[in-house]
């Protein structure tokens, strides 16, 4: 059997979580982001849509 391929997605961290909410540090964290300029490739769920909807203000993202 072949595995579906999924979309992925490019996030990068572009502002700072410092003064946000809790709820969004908590987005940014899980969704891999550590640090300024970072980037991550995560695949294209609905999950990870609504994290980078809740934090849109905070990072980048680029169709893989």
């Amino acid at each position: 059997m072949t595995k579906l391929a999924l979309k992925q997605l490019q996030i990068t961290l572009v502002r700072s979580p410092i003064a946000s909410l809790k709820r969004h540090k908590a987005c940014v964290s899980g969704l891999g982001l550590r640090r300024l300029h970072h980037t991550v490739v995560v695949d294209d769920t609905p999950a990870i849509r609504g994290m980078i909807k809740q934090v849109q203000h905070l990072v980048l993202q680029k169709e893989i």
